[in-house]
């Protein structure tokens, strides 16, 4: 059985003038929008979304991030610089090393939220 490929449209064209100005009313700025695109474009990277995952266990340095994912140091800080100018991890500096944890629980939300949806 083959899926439509177009989503199902009205049989008549007609606006639903009380439900149009609730929707504006509510609707954010295009800037505000592009933002959140942005930001789940970030999402989109499943490096970026591996560290985040061994970031919800624990708060750890890039070498062992490195280890964990059988990766170069190299390219796990490249993933943490685009994560952390994203605003959803933080690094802290103790003796040689920089420790990365999420940012705040609102990352430990959307990922969580995110599992549910897909295991729906």
């Amino acid at each position: 059985m083959q899926e439509n490929r177009l989503a199902e449209c009205c049989e008549s064209r007609e606006v639903h003038e009380d439900l149009l100005k609730i929707v504006c009313e509510q609707l954010p700025s295009e800037e505000d929008l592009m933002d959140l695109a942005e930001l789940f474009k970030v999402f989109g990277d499943s490096t970026r979304i591996r560290i985040l995952f061994v970031l919800l266990e624990a708060e750890v340095c890039v070498c062992d991030l490195a280890e964990a994912l059988k990766m170069t140091q190299s390219a796990i800080s490249h993933q943490l610089a685009i994560l952390k100018r994203n605003k959803l991890v933080k690094s802290r500096r103790e003796g040689k090393s920089v420790f990365y944890s999420l940012a705040d629980d609102h990352v430990r939300t959307i990922i969580s939220q995110g599992m549910d949806h897909i295991s729906e």
